[in-house]
Protein backbone atom coordinates (compact mmCIF):
# COMPACT_ATOMS: atom_id res chain seq x y z
CA UNK A 1 0.00 0.00 0.00
CA UNK A 2 1.20 3.37 -0.55
CA UNK A 3 2.34 5.14 2.47
CA UNK A 4 1.75 8.65 0.86
CA UNK A 5 -1.79 7.82 0.13
CA UNK A 6 -3.20 8.47 3.73
CA UNK A 7 -1.26 9.12 7.77
CA UNK A 8 -3.19 6.37 8.96
CA UNK A 9 -1.45 3.14 7.71
CA UNK A 10 0.26 1.36 9.80
CA UNK A 11 0.60 -2.79 9.68
CA UNK A 12 -1.35 -4.93 11.16
CA UNK A 13 -3.97 -1.98 11.69
CA UNK A 14 -7.69 -2.49 10.48
CA UNK A 15 -8.22 -0.96 6.46
CA UNK A 16 -8.16 2.93 6.82
CA UNK A 17 -11.71 3.19 5.54
CA UNK A 18 -13.31 0.83 8.08
CA UNK A 19 -11.29 2.35 11.04
CA UNK A 20 -13.21 5.89 9.74
CA UNK A 21 -16.40 4.05 10.27
CA UNK A 22 -15.56 2.47 13.69
CA UNK A 23 -13.76 5.48 14.92
CA UNK A 24 -14.48 8.79 12.69
CA UNK A 25 -12.09 10.40 14.99
CA UNK A 26 -9.10 8.19 16.08
CA UNK A 27 -6.57 9.68 17.95
CA UNK A 28 -3.24 11.00 16.39
CA UNK A 29 -0.79 8.68 18.96
CA UNK A 30 -2.72 5.87 16.55
CA UNK A 31 -0.80 7.07 13.19
CA UNK A 32 2.25 5.57 11.91
CA UNK A 33 4.34 8.14 10.58
CA UNK A 34 7.80 5.79 10.71
CA UNK A 35 7.84 6.58 6.71
CA UNK A 36 8.55 10.08 7.84
CA UNK A 37 11.90 8.97 9.50
CA UNK A 38 14.86 10.02 7.47
CA UNK A 39 16.99 7.40 8.98
CA UNK A 40 14.63 4.13 8.76
CA UNK A 41 13.63 5.04 4.44
CA UNK A 42 15.25 3.79 1.87
CA UNK A 43 15.47 6.07 -0.96
CA UNK A 44 13.16 4.93 -3.88
CA UNK A 45 12.78 5.98 -7.66
CA UNK A 46 9.79 7.58 -6.97
CA UNK A 47 11.50 10.25 -4.07
CA UNK A 48 14.10 10.88 -6.73
CA UNK A 49 11.50 11.84 -8.89
CA UNK A 50 9.20 13.89 -6.99
CA UNK A 51 11.99 15.60 -5.02
CA UNK A 52 12.37 19.44 -5.28
CA UNK A 53 15.86 19.07 -4.44
CA UNK A 54 18.33 17.55 -6.71
CA UNK A 55 21.37 16.02 -6.09
CA UNK A 56 23.05 19.37 -7.28
CA UNK A 57 22.00 21.44 -4.59
CA UNK A 58 24.15 22.84 -1.98
CA UNK A 59 23.56 21.54 1.31
CA UNK A 60 23.62 23.89 4.36
CA UNK A 61 26.94 23.50 7.09
CA UNK A 62 26.95 24.51 11.21
CA UNK A 63 29.85 25.04 12.99
CA UNK A 64 30.56 26.42 16.21
CA UNK A 65 33.49 28.47 17.55
CA UNK A 66 34.21 28.56 21.41
CA UNK A 67 30.36 27.58 22.32
CA UNK A 68 31.42 27.80 26.21
CA UNK A 69 32.05 31.76 26.35
CA UNK A 70 28.02 32.00 24.77
CA UNK A 71 26.24 29.28 26.34
CA UNK A 72 23.98 31.84 28.08
CA UNK A 73 22.93 33.52 24.14
CA UNK A 74 23.23 30.19 22.02
CA UNK A 75 20.73 27.95 24.31
CA UNK A 76 16.99 28.20 23.04
CA UNK A 77 14.40 29.02 25.23
CA UNK A 78 11.64 26.52 25.39
CA UNK A 79 8.43 28.51 23.87
CA UNK A 80 4.94 26.97 23.93
CA UNK A 81 3.92 27.66 20.13
CA UNK A 82 0.04 27.25 19.38
CA UNK A 83 -1.54 24.91 17.14
CA UNK A 84 -3.14 27.27 14.81
CA UNK A 85 -1.76 30.37 13.21
CA UNK A 86 -4.69 32.74 12.06
CA UNK A 87 -3.78 35.75 10.24
CA UNK A 88 -7.47 37.75 10.10
CA UNK A 89 -6.49 39.89 7.21
CA UNK A 90 -6.58 36.83 5.36
CA UNK A 91 -9.38 35.34 6.13
CA UNK A 92 -11.15 35.54 2.55
CA UNK A 93 -8.02 33.05 1.55
CA UNK A 94 -8.88 29.77 0.32
CA UNK A 95 -6.60 28.00 2.47
CA UNK A 96 -7.86 29.89 5.41
CA UNK A 97 -11.07 28.91 4.70
CA UNK A 98 -10.22 25.65 4.18
CA UNK A 99 -8.61 25.07 7.27
CA UNK A 100 -11.63 26.97 9.19
CA UNK A 101 -13.85 24.56 7.91
CA UNK A 102 -11.56 21.71 9.13
CA UNK A 103 -11.58 23.07 12.44
CA UNK A 104 -15.07 23.66 13.21
CA UNK A 105 -16.09 20.17 12.38
CA UNK A 106 -13.04 19.11 14.97
CA UNK A 107 -14.49 18.22 18.49
CA UNK A 108 -11.82 20.24 20.02
CA UNK A 109 -11.65 23.25 17.47
CA UNK A 110 -8.13 22.48 16.74
CA UNK A 111 -6.11 20.98 13.62
CA UNK A 112 -4.99 17.39 13.81
CA UNK A 113 -2.85 14.99 11.49
CA UNK A 114 -5.76 12.67 11.03
CA UNK A 115 -7.14 16.10 9.06
CA UNK A 116 -4.47 15.68 6.40
CA UNK A 117 -3.82 13.67 3.67
CA UNK A 118 -0.78 13.11 1.90
CA UNK A 119 -0.52 13.36 -1.77
CA UNK A 120 3.62 12.88 -2.55
CA UNK A 121 7.21 13.36 -0.89
CA UNK A 122 8.19 16.49 -2.13
CA UNK A 123 11.55 16.82 -1.09
CA UNK A 124 14.11 15.86 1.98
CA UNK A 125 16.39 18.59 3.82
CA UNK A 126 18.42 18.57 6.77
CA UNK A 127 15.95 18.64 9.39
CA UNK A 128 13.22 16.48 7.85
CA UNK A 129 10.84 15.44 4.42
CA UNK A 130 8.79 17.62 3.18
CA UNK A 131 5.23 16.38 1.49
CA UNK A 132 2.86 17.76 -0.67
CA UNK A 133 -0.81 16.94 1.11
CA UNK A 134 -4.48 18.81 1.43
CA UNK A 135 -7.63 18.36 3.83
CA UNK A 136 -9.73 15.70 3.92
CA UNK A 137 -13.13 16.03 1.66
CA UNK A 138 -10.75 19.46 0.42
CA UNK A 139 -8.79 18.90 -2.83
CA UNK A 140 -8.80 22.45 -3.58
CA UNK A 141 -6.31 23.59 -1.01
CA UNK A 142 -2.74 22.04 -0.94
CA UNK A 143 -0.30 22.77 1.91
CA UNK A 144 3.13 21.67 2.67
CA UNK A 145 3.66 19.81 5.47
CA UNK A 146 7.36 19.20 6.89
CA UNK A 147 7.77 16.31 8.96
CA UNK A 148 10.77 16.13 11.37
CA UNK A 149 11.59 13.09 13.61
CA UNK A 150 12.66 14.49 16.51
CA UNK A 151 14.42 10.85 17.63
CA UNK A 152 16.46 11.08 14.69
CA UNK A 153 17.84 14.53 15.49
CA UNK A 154 20.56 15.73 17.46
CA UNK A 155 20.30 18.09 20.37
CA UNK A 156 21.67 20.65 18.17
CA UNK A 157 19.36 20.45 15.16
CA UNK A 158 16.92 20.35 17.56
CA UNK A 159 17.44 23.49 18.93
CA UNK A 160 17.32 24.49 14.84
CA UNK A 161 13.25 22.62 14.97
CA UNK A 162 12.82 24.75 17.69
CA UNK A 163 13.74 28.24 16.02
CA UNK A 164 12.15 27.68 12.98
CA UNK A 165 9.01 26.83 14.30
CA UNK A 166 9.75 29.58 16.63
CA UNK A 167 10.44 32.08 13.61
CA UNK A 168 7.52 30.61 11.40
CA UNK A 169 4.92 31.40 13.94
CA UNK A 170 5.61 35.27 14.10
CA UNK A 171 6.01 35.74 10.34
CA UNK A 172 3.21 37.57 8.71
CA UNK A 173 4.71 39.18 4.96
CA UNK A 174 3.88 37.83 1.23
CA UNK A 175 7.18 36.65 0.47
CA UNK A 176 7.71 34.57 3.39
CA UNK A 177 5.64 30.96 4.57
CA UNK A 178 1.89 31.11 6.52
CA UNK A 179 2.36 28.49 9.40
CA UNK A 180 -0.83 27.43 9.09
CA UNK A 181 -0.01 24.78 12.15
CA UNK A 182 2.23 23.24 13.97
CA UNK A 183 1.83 20.06 15.69
CA UNK A 184 3.14 17.94 17.90
CA UNK A 185 2.67 13.96 17.48
CA UNK A 186 4.52 11.26 19.62
CA UNK A 187 8.04 12.30 18.63
CA UNK A 188 7.31 14.40 15.39
CA UNK A 189 6.97 17.59 14.69
CA UNK A 190 4.91 18.97 12.08
CA UNK A 191 4.36 21.94 10.53
CA UNK A 192 1.99 22.85 7.50
CA UNK A 193 2.86 26.19 5.59
CA UNK A 194 2.75 27.21 2.05
CA UNK A 195 3.28 24.86 -0.97
CA UNK A 196 4.80 26.47 -4.01
CA UNK A 197 4.24 24.31 -6.98
CA UNK A 198 6.91 25.68 -9.28
CA UNK A 199 9.62 24.40 -7.15
CA UNK A 200 13.02 26.56 -5.85
CA UNK A 201 14.74 29.26 -7.89
CA UNK A 202 17.97 26.82 -8.00
CA UNK A 203 16.18 24.47 -10.15
CA UNK A 204 14.09 26.75 -12.26
CA UNK A 205 18.01 28.37 -12.71
CA UNK A 206 19.44 25.42 -14.42
CA UNK A 207 16.77 25.12 -16.67
CA UNK A 208 18.01 28.45 -18.35
CA UNK A 209 20.24 28.60 -21.26
CA UNK A 210 23.80 29.02 -19.42
CA UNK A 211 22.03 28.44 -16.17
CA UNK A 212 21.32 31.68 -15.83
CA UNK A 213 18.71 34.94 -15.93
CA UNK A 214 18.06 37.80 -17.93
CA UNK A 215 18.74 40.82 -15.55
CA UNK A 216 15.16 42.05 -16.20
CA UNK A 217 14.16 38.70 -14.27
CA UNK A 218 16.90 38.87 -12.21
CA UNK A 219 16.09 42.64 -10.67
CA UNK A 220 12.23 40.63 -9.79
CA UNK A 221 13.32 38.03 -7.64
CA UNK A 222 15.89 39.87 -6.29
CA UNK A 223 13.51 43.06 -5.46
CA UNK A 224 11.33 40.49 -3.81
CA UNK A 225 13.85 38.95 -1.65
CA UNK A 226 15.15 42.31 -0.72
CA UNK A 227 11.91 42.94 0.76
CA UNK A 228 11.66 39.70 2.44
CA UNK A 229 14.99 40.45 4.27
CA UNK A 230 13.92 43.56 5.04
CA UNK A 231 11.12 42.21 7.43
CA UNK A 232 13.06 39.49 8.86
CA UNK A 233 15.71 42.13 9.82
CA UNK A 234 13.14 44.18 11.21
CA UNK A 235 12.23 41.50 13.53
CA UNK A 236 15.67 41.17 14.73
CA UNK A 237 16.15 38.36 12.58
CA UNK A 238 19.31 37.46 10.91
CA UNK A 239 18.40 34.87 7.71
CA UNK A 240 22.14 33.33 7.33
CA UNK A 241 20.76 31.01 4.83
CA UNK A 242 20.43 32.77 1.53
CA UNK A 243 20.55 30.77 -1.49
CA UNK A 244 18.57 29.59 -4.46
CA UNK A 245 17.83 26.62 -3.53
CA UNK A 246 15.96 28.46 -0.17
CA UNK A 247 13.78 30.77 -2.29
CA UNK A 248 10.86 29.00 -3.66
CA UNK A 249 8.04 30.19 -6.74
CA UNK A 250 4.46 30.39 -5.90
CA UNK A 251 1.88 29.37 -8.03
CA UNK A 252 1.87 33.23 -8.91
CA UNK A 253 4.99 33.30 -9.77
CA UNK A 254 6.13 35.26 -6.71
CA UNK A 255 9.10 33.90 -4.22
CA UNK A 256 9.21 32.45 -0.89
CA UNK A 257 11.57 32.32 1.11
CA UNK A 258 12.34 29.44 3.40
CA UNK A 259 14.21 27.16 5.69
CA UNK A 260 14.74 29.17 8.89
CA UNK A 261 16.60 26.69 11.29
CA UNK A 262 19.79 28.46 10.76
CA UNK A 263 18.46 32.28 12.20
CA UNK A 264 19.16 33.50 15.04
CA UNK A 265 17.41 36.42 16.61
CA UNK A 266 18.93 39.81 18.03
CA UNK A 267 17.78 43.03 19.43
CA UNK A 268 16.45 45.50 16.76
CA UNK A 269 15.47 49.49 17.54
CA UNK A 270 12.94 50.08 14.73
CA UNK A 271 13.25 53.97 14.07
CA UNK A 272 12.04 56.86 11.48
CA UNK A 273 15.31 58.69 9.87
CA UNK A 274 14.54 62.39 7.98
CA UNK A 275 16.01 64.59 5.95
CA UNK A 276 16.08 66.92 3.49
CA UNK A 277 17.63 67.21 -0.04
CA UNK A 278 16.77 70.24 -3.03
CA UNK A 279 15.22 69.00 -5.47
CA UNK A 280 14.08 70.44 -9.08
CA UNK A 281 10.70 71.77 -9.14
CA UNK A 282 8.67 70.33 -12.43
CA UNK A 283 7.76 72.16 -15.41
CA UNK A 284 3.97 72.99 -14.26
CA UNK A 285 5.12 74.31 -10.45
CA UNK A 286 8.26 76.02 -12.68
CA UNK A 287 5.58 78.09 -14.53
CA UNK A 288 3.48 78.53 -11.80
CA UNK A 289 6.17 80.13 -9.71
CA UNK A 290 6.71 82.58 -12.66
CA UNK A 291 10.09 84.83 -12.27
CA UNK A 292 11.29 81.61 -9.66
CA UNK A 293 11.95 79.46 -11.97
CA UNK A 294 15.08 78.25 -11.22
CA UNK A 295 14.47 77.96 -7.83
CA UNK A 296 14.90 74.87 -6.50
CA UNK A 297 12.37 72.86 -3.74
CA UNK A 298 13.48 71.27 -0.18
CA UNK A 299 12.33 67.71 0.03
CA UNK A 300 11.75 65.93 3.25
CA UNK A 301 12.02 62.50 2.98
CA UNK A 302 11.26 60.56 5.88
CA UNK A 303 12.56 56.54 5.71
CA UNK A 304 12.03 53.70 8.49
CA UNK A 305 15.53 51.94 9.03
CA UNK A 306 14.94 48.53 11.82
CA UNK A 307 18.42 46.81 11.38
CA UNK A 308 19.80 44.60 13.70
CA UNK A 309 23.29 46.29 14.45
CA UNK A 310 24.01 44.92 17.17
CA UNK A 311 23.43 41.06 16.16
CA UNK A 312 26.55 39.22 17.09
CA UNK A 313 26.96 35.36 16.90
CA UNK A 314 30.25 32.43 17.10
CA UNK A 315 28.48 30.00 14.97
CA UNK A 316 29.63 29.30 11.88
CA UNK A 317 26.64 28.18 9.62
CA UNK A 318 25.32 28.59 5.82
CA UNK A 319 26.31 26.88 2.57
CA UNK A 320 30.01 27.27 1.67
CA UNK A 321 29.88 29.41 -1.57
CA UNK A 322 27.51 32.17 0.11
CA UNK A 323 29.68 32.32 3.69
CA UNK A 324 30.90 35.99 4.81
CA UNK A 325 34.34 36.25 5.07
CA UNK A 326 33.51 37.19 8.74
CA UNK A 327 31.78 34.03 8.96
CA UNK A 328 35.54 31.97 8.90
CA UNK A 329 37.17 33.34 11.52
CA UNK A 330 36.02 33.04 15.26
CA UNK A 331 35.67 36.41 15.36
CA UNK A 332 32.23 36.74 15.28
CA UNK A 333 29.68 37.72 12.86
CA UNK A 334 26.45 40.22 12.25
CA UNK A 335 23.63 41.47 10.20
CA UNK A 336 26.21 41.75 7.42
CA UNK A 337 26.47 38.17 5.99
CA UNK A 338 22.53 38.15 4.91
CA UNK A 339 23.72 41.15 2.37
CA UNK A 340 27.13 39.32 1.50
CA UNK A 341 24.74 36.68 0.10
CA UNK A 342 22.54 39.04 -1.44
CA UNK A 343 25.41 39.76 -3.12
CA UNK A 344 26.54 36.50 -4.19
CA UNK A 345 22.76 35.51 -4.84
CA UNK A 346 22.48 38.60 -7.42
CA UNK A 347 26.31 36.86 -8.70
CA UNK A 348 24.91 33.69 -9.56
CA UNK A 349 21.44 34.52 -11.18
CA UNK A 350 23.36 36.90 -13.50
CA UNK A 351 26.44 34.94 -14.44
CA UNK A 352 25.53 30.57 -13.33
CA UNK A 353 27.97 30.60 -11.01
CA UNK A 354 29.14 32.20 -7.31
CA UNK A 355 32.13 34.55 -7.41
CA UNK A 356 34.63 32.92 -5.33
CA UNK A 357 33.68 29.17 -6.45
CA UNK A 358 37.00 26.89 -6.70
CA UNK A 359 37.77 23.39 -7.90
CA UNK A 360 36.64 22.42 -3.96
CA UNK A 361 35.26 23.51 -1.23
CA UNK A 362 38.07 23.95 0.55
CA UNK A 363 39.75 26.31 -2.46
CA UNK A 364 36.46 28.55 -2.59
CA UNK A 365 36.85 29.12 1.24
CA UNK A 366 40.26 30.29 0.68
CA UNK A 367 39.12 32.53 -2.60
CA UNK A 368 36.38 34.08 0.34
CA UNK A 369 38.88 34.64 3.04
CA UNK A 370 41.70 36.31 0.85
CA UNK A 371 42.35 39.90 0.70
CA UNK A 372 40.77 39.35 -3.43
CA UNK A 373 38.24 41.63 -4.97
CA UNK A 374 34.91 40.08 -6.65
CA UNK A 375 35.73 39.56 -10.17
CA UNK A 376 33.47 39.23 -13.20
CA UNK A 377 33.40 37.07 -16.48
CA UNK A 378 33.38 38.97 -19.53
CA UNK A 379 30.75 38.57 -22.09
CA UNK A 380 29.90 40.70 -24.41
CA UNK A 381 26.42 40.18 -24.99
CA UNK A 382 25.27 40.13 -21.44
CA UNK A 383 27.57 43.38 -20.63
CA UNK A 384 26.11 45.34 -23.37
CA UNK A 385 22.30 44.59 -22.16
CA UNK A 386 20.23 47.17 -20.07
CA UNK A 387 20.92 47.44 -16.15
CA UNK A 388 24.16 45.20 -16.38
CA UNK A 389 26.07 47.90 -15.59
CA UNK A 390 24.49 48.98 -12.36
CA UNK A 391 23.76 45.52 -11.63
CA UNK A 392 27.93 45.00 -11.37
CA UNK A 393 28.20 47.97 -9.28
CA UNK A 394 25.74 47.16 -6.87
CA UNK A 395 27.62 43.42 -6.17
CA UNK A 396 30.54 45.25 -6.15
CA UNK A 397 29.14 47.09 -3.35
CA UNK A 398 27.66 44.05 -1.64
CA UNK A 399 30.80 41.88 -1.66
CA UNK A 400 33.27 44.25 0.06
CA UNK A 401 35.00 42.34 2.58
CA UNK A 402 35.04 44.32 5.14
CA UNK A 403 31.67 44.17 6.89
CA UNK A 404 31.77 47.93 8.30
CA UNK A 405 31.92 49.11 4.34
CA UNK A 406 29.64 46.78 2.88
CA UNK A 407 26.34 48.42 1.20
CA UNK A 408 23.28 47.49 3.60
CA UNK A 409 25.11 46.69 7.31
CA UNK A 410 24.14 50.30 8.71
CA UNK A 411 20.91 51.12 6.94
CA UNK A 412 19.85 47.72 5.80
CA UNK A 413 17.47 47.02 2.75
CA UNK A 414 16.58 51.22 3.57
CA UNK A 415 20.17 52.37 1.48
CA UNK A 416 20.34 48.79 -1.14
CA UNK A 417 16.60 49.87 -2.36
CA UNK A 418 18.42 53.38 -3.55
CA UNK A 419 20.76 52.02 -5.21
CA UNK A 420 20.39 52.82 -9.53
CA UNK A 421 19.84 48.92 -10.42
CA UNK A 422 16.26 49.14 -8.33
CA UNK A 423 15.67 52.63 -9.99
CA UNK A 424 11.92 52.34 -11.14
CA UNK A 425 10.70 50.07 -8.66
CA UNK A 426 7.14 51.22 -7.15
CA UNK A 427 7.81 49.20 -3.66
CA UNK A 428 4.82 49.83 -2.29
CA UNK A 429 2.73 48.30 -5.09
CA UNK A 430 5.98 45.28 -5.90
CA UNK A 431 3.00 42.82 -4.88
CA UNK A 432 1.19 43.46 -8.21
CA UNK A 433 4.13 43.44 -10.57
CA UNK A 434 3.68 40.97 -13.51
CA UNK A 435 6.56 37.95 -12.90
CA UNK A 436 8.69 37.53 -15.66
CA UNK A 437 8.55 34.79 -18.11
CA UNK A 438 10.95 32.00 -17.53
CA UNK A 439 11.51 28.89 -18.98
CA UNK A 440 10.16 26.13 -16.35
CA UNK A 441 8.18 28.46 -14.84
CA UNK A 442 4.09 28.10 -14.97
CA UNK A 443 2.38 31.20 -13.77
CA UNK A 444 -0.94 31.05 -12.84
CA UNK A 445 -3.01 34.30 -14.35
CA UNK A 446 -5.28 36.03 -12.37
CA UNK A 447 -7.95 38.27 -12.75
CA UNK A 448 -7.34 40.42 -9.72
CA UNK A 449 -3.66 40.43 -10.20
CA UNK A 450 -4.45 41.31 -13.77
CA UNK A 451 -6.62 44.09 -12.86
CA UNK A 452 -3.65 45.45 -10.27
CA UNK A 453 -1.38 45.68 -13.31
CA UNK A 454 -3.06 46.67 -16.43
CA UNK A 455 -6.23 48.24 -14.95
CA UNK A 456 -8.24 45.71 -17.37
CA UNK A 457 -8.01 42.51 -18.39
CA UNK A 458 -8.10 42.69 -21.95
CA UNK A 459 -6.01 44.86 -24.54
CA UNK A 460 -9.03 46.71 -25.83
CA UNK A 461 -10.58 47.62 -22.85
CA UNK A 462 -7.08 48.39 -21.83
CA UNK A 463 -6.74 50.68 -24.40
CA UNK A 464 -10.36 52.40 -24.04
CA UNK A 465 -9.38 52.77 -20.03
CA UNK A 466 -6.10 54.85 -21.12
CA UNK A 467 -8.36 56.90 -23.72
CA UNK A 468 -11.03 57.89 -20.97
CA UNK A 469 -8.31 58.56 -18.38
CA UNK A 470 -6.82 60.82 -21.01
CA UNK A 471 -10.00 62.87 -21.92
CA UNK A 472 -10.10 63.78 -18.31
CA UNK A 473 -6.64 64.57 -17.62
CA UNK A 474 -6.52 67.11 -20.80
CA UNK A 475 -10.12 68.40 -19.36
CA UNK A 476 -9.18 69.05 -15.29
CA UNK A 477 -5.59 69.84 -15.92
CA UNK A 478 -5.24 71.53 -19.34
CA UNK A 479 -2.47 69.66 -20.27
CA UNK A 480 -1.55 66.92 -22.35
CA UNK A 481 -0.06 63.81 -21.31
CA UNK A 482 1.09 61.13 -23.01
CA UNK A 483 -0.23 57.91 -21.36
CA UNK A 484 1.29 54.92 -21.70
CA UNK A 485 0.45 51.51 -21.16
CA UNK A 486 2.90 49.20 -18.51
CA UNK A 487 5.72 48.81 -20.76
CA UNK A 488 7.86 46.64 -18.06
CA UNK A 489 7.76 44.86 -14.91
CA UNK A 490 8.77 48.04 -12.32
CA UNK A 491 7.46 51.61 -13.76
CA UNK A 492 3.49 52.01 -14.01
CA UNK A 493 3.67 55.41 -15.89
CA UNK A 494 6.17 57.05 -17.89
CA UNK A 495 8.07 59.76 -15.12
CA UNK A 496 9.09 62.24 -17.90
CA UNK A 497 4.95 62.80 -18.96
CA UNK A 498 4.43 62.48 -14.68
CA UNK A 499 6.80 64.46 -12.88
CA UNK A 500 4.27 65.20 -10.13
CA UNK A 501 2.78 61.68 -9.93
CA UNK A 502 6.14 60.13 -9.88
CA UNK A 503 7.19 62.38 -6.92
CA UNK A 504 4.44 62.12 -5.10
CA UNK A 505 5.66 57.77 -5.75
CA UNK A 506 8.84 58.59 -4.10
CA UNK A 507 7.37 60.01 -1.26
CA UNK A 508 5.65 57.12 -0.78
CA UNK A 509 9.27 54.61 -0.82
Amino acid sequence: MNDFTSLQVSAGKPHPSKMDEENPNPPDSDLDLSFTSCASITTTTTDRTLSARSSLTRSSLCLSFNESRLSSTSTSTSTTIPNLHRRPHRKDDPHWSAIKTATNLSSDGTLHLRHLKLVRHLGTGDLGRVFLCRLRDNDHANFALKVVDRESLTTKKLSHVQTEAQILSTLDHPFLPTLYAHLQVSHYTCLLIDYCPNGDLHSLLRKQPSNRLTVQSVRFYVAEVLVALEYLHSLGVVYRDLKPENILIREDGHIMLSDFDLCFNADVEPKLETSSKNRKLSPIKTRRCGCFRHRQSEKVVTEFVAEPTTAFSRSCVGTHEYLAPELLTSAGHGNGVDWWAFGVLIYELLYGTTPFKGGSKESTLRNIASSRGVRFHFDQERENEEGMAEAKDLMERLLVKDPRKRLGCARGATDIKRHPFFKGIKWPLIRTYRPPEVRGAVVRKSRTYASHVTGVSSPRRRRCWWKRLSYYMMKYKGSKYNLNSNSNYYSYINSKSYPDIESESQNLN
